[in-house]
């Protein structure tokens, strides 16, 4: 049986939501090796409610990303996490056949996830009937992004440059990629040899989205420096929103847990504008008529302190 947990979950402003979750919530997955599991949370009260499916970041799980899911859920959204198979809790050793495949099956779990929104929706005590399935987003960080980005449109490039399967999801009608890998040709010998997967195409990435980058994110992986993470806003069609957080490294100053360990420029204030910032876009990506973005980027724009900068194209 699933875990069930109620938490007051703290808010950066406005009164704290009782969020309830459900763990683990398991969706069979054949051909996969392993049944999926997934981590449903919801606030406790409310209809209507929007679906945001996250996709961690390497190594990580369902038990991850609690700044941004458990906000996201006391500020109204059901979201739900898949954990992948690169999960460390699930200890899949580097020489299983999958592994050559795991960036494929990522996308698999994320449709899957959405294919099981009757079973994920039972799964939690007074959740039956609340799910908004007109107003689905995705997100993810860092190996997580690149995979929900293929929901938004994304494609893979082969070794000769010619884009693979189109993996869009007309279900999904809003996205937030968190230090997303950008182009292929930026890569270093070791991510060309070891991560073929790793040459996206966001020519066709139409779908809204807000890509958020840090400013100090070198990653070993490419050999052009921090702005390899804005290449989804800049190389993709218009309808894009870019914030870029300073002085922020590939954490983001702690998104993928509080005091998790590959946490490296930690800070709170650096998460709770990407919570705000994540929220209002959410929000109005998904609510048209909802003002939210507009007034958080004001907001932002007239911070005589800035932590970030906001682009839109």
């Amino acid at each position: 049986m699933p875990e069930s947990k109620t938490a007051n979950t703290q808010q950066t402003a406005g009164a704290p939501t009782t969020v309830i979750s459900a763990k683990p919530v398991v969706l069979p997955a054949p051909g996969r090796g392993e049944d999926l599991q997934v981590r449903v949370s919801a606030p406790a009260t409310g209809g209507d409610l929007p679906v945001i499916v996250l996709s961690h970041g390497h190594g990580s799980s369902m038990n991850g990303y609690a700044p941004l899911a458990d906000f996201w859920a006391a500020h109204g959204f059901v979201v739900l996490q898949p954990t992948h198979l690169d999960s460390r809790t699930l200890g899949l050793p580097a020489e299983d056949p999958r592994t050559a495949r795991i960036w494929r099956l990522r996308i698999d779990d994320l449709r899957r996830v959405l294919d099981g929104l009757d079973t994920l929706e039972a799964s939690l005590p007074g959740l039956a009937g609340r799910l908004d399935r007109d107003r689905i987003a995705v997100a993810g960080h860092s190996w997580g992004a690149q995979t929900a980005s293929t929901l938004l449109g994304a494609r893979v490039l082969d070794a000769d440059g010619v884009p693979g399967e189109d993996m869009s999801d007309p279900r999904v009608t809003a996205g937030v990629l968190l230090a997303v890998p950008g182009l292929g040709d930026d890569l270093t010998p070791f991510a060309v040899e070891h991560l073929p997967f790793m040459r996206p195409s966001f020519d066709t990435m139409t779908t809204p989205a807000l890509i958020v980058a840090g400013d100090h994110d070198d990653s070993a992986l490419s050999t052009r420096g921090p702005d390899w993470f804005t290449d989804a806003y800049t190389h993709s069609p218009a309808g894009k929103s870019l914030l870029t957080l300073f002085g922020a490294e590939h954490s983001l100053g702690g998104v993928a847990g509080y005091e998790a360990a590959e946490t490296t420029d930690e800070s709170p204030a650096r998460v709770a504008l990407i919570q705000r910032l994540t929220t209002a876009f959410l929000r109005s990506a998904l609510h048209p008529e909802d003002t939210g973005w507009k007034a958080a980027a004001t907001a932002l724009a007239e911070d005589p302190d800035p932590l970030g900068e906001l682009r839109t194209n």
